[in-house]
């Protein structure tokens, strides 16, 4: 029995993964009705002795996972990835410093403990720059841009109370990258093509498998990850989200767990980050992380579409997350298969149908 903090989607994916290979999974989260319900029972946090009681090995499908509970089944030894991890991914400085130890470039940073911090991080990183929390945030939540000196007591004014911040530089990037690696119990390693991510409003929008001239650079991605899953001693699949630049790649941030830029490897991989997953913490061999197919992930937000004209499409995979309608949310995916260029007509008809259309 595989034991994961977290209910929502990925959970979900995670354990149709598991099926086929003989595993079942249960899932700890308060929320004991989200997604990953449907394929296995939720404990609430009040019940977390019963649900390690019931689990083998234990993994994770969020980085906010809380430390407490996850070092206690790091100190039974069935936790992958460990809290190591885990301690980075939770704090940007954190996660920033630890870039910077293993010679990974980043973007600028400044801490920021007072609205003078702020005024000082204008001069030292230059502006605009983005003021993020340290903690929690994600699809663009918990961040200002301070586009000039004007801006910084609004900035403070909005995230003060979350204090510490990080101030990062604004980079003029060409393009954002991920790429997704798998490193096993025994330190064998494998990574997924380097994809390419286009975002709308802080929320992943659409990416794109393989991304397009990647042949100069990802030999440094795959250099950069590997060295981040060896310093972390690292069990399970990983995400580096990069910037590329004039001067190079820029990490900006890590995932430690599966990611929304690699859903497509569900129908675009021989193995999907997914099943690579499982097979890593339950300490089976990993799977082939080739590409059979280029392909288009793109997220349901908000309001789902009507499946039937969705699945006329020829290479339209739709995958339906079973979560209410909200503004904003990430409710479900589709992936187009055999897609190699953003002028494919099938991603006109997708935009069409969808309520809330990416900009392809």
């Amino acid at each position: 029995m595989i034991g994961i903090f977290g209910s929502g989607q990925l959970g979900l994916m995670l354990a149709e993964a598991a099926r086929p290979l003989g595993f079942e999974c249960v899932f700890l989260d308060n929320n004991t009705t989200g997604p990953a319900s449907l394929v296995g029972k939720v404990y609430p946090e009040s019940e977390f002795e019963t649900f390690c009681e019931t689990l083998d090995v234990a993994s994770l499908e969020f980085e906010n996972t809380p430390l407490d509970l996850a070092q206690q089944l790091e100190d039974r030894g069935v936790l992958f990835p460990g809290v190591k991890a885990l301690r980075v991914a939770q704090d940007r400085l954190i996660e920033k410093r630890t870039f910077l130890a293993l010679d990974i470039p980043t973007t600028g940073f400044y801490e920021v403990q007072c609205s003078d911090d702020l005024i000082q991080a204008a001069k030292e990183i230059g502006l605009p720059m983005v003021v993020k929390t340290t903690r929690g945030g994600y699809d663009g939540k918990g961040q200002y841009v301070v586009k000039t000196a004007h801006d910084i007591e609004a900035a403070w004014s909005e995230l003060g109370a979350n204090s510490p911040l990080i101030a990062e530089a604004f980079v003029d990037f060409s393009r954002e990258v991920s790429l997704i690696g798998v490193r096993g119990r025994t330190g064998e390693f494998a990574s997924y093509p380097l994809v390419e991510n286009h975002h709308a409003g802080g929320i992943l929008s659409h990416t794109y498998a393989p991304a397009s001239n990647q042949d100069q650079i990802i030999e440094a991605a795959t250099a950069k990850l590997k060295t981040l899953m060896e310093h972390l001693d690292y069990v399970g699949v990983l995400t580096l989200e990069l910037f590329e630049t004039a001067e190079g790649l820029l990490a900006n941030e890590i995932a430690p767990r599966v990611h929304n830029s690699g859903h497509w490897s569900i129908e675009g991989a021989v193995c999907s980050q997914f099943e690579n997953h499982i097979r890593a913490v339950t300490g089976l061999p990993l799977g082939s992380t080739q590409i059979t197919e280029p392909s288009v992930m793109i997220n349901i937000l908000s309001k789902y579409p009507p499946a039937a004209d969705l699945l006329k499409i020829k290479g339209a995979h739709l995958h339906h997350y079973h979560k209410s309608e909200r503004a904003d949310r990430k409710i479900g995916h589709i992936t187009l298969s055999n897609c190699e260029t953003p002028d494919d007509p099938r991603l006109l008809a997708i935009k069409g149908i969808l309520p809330h259309a990416p900009s392809f």
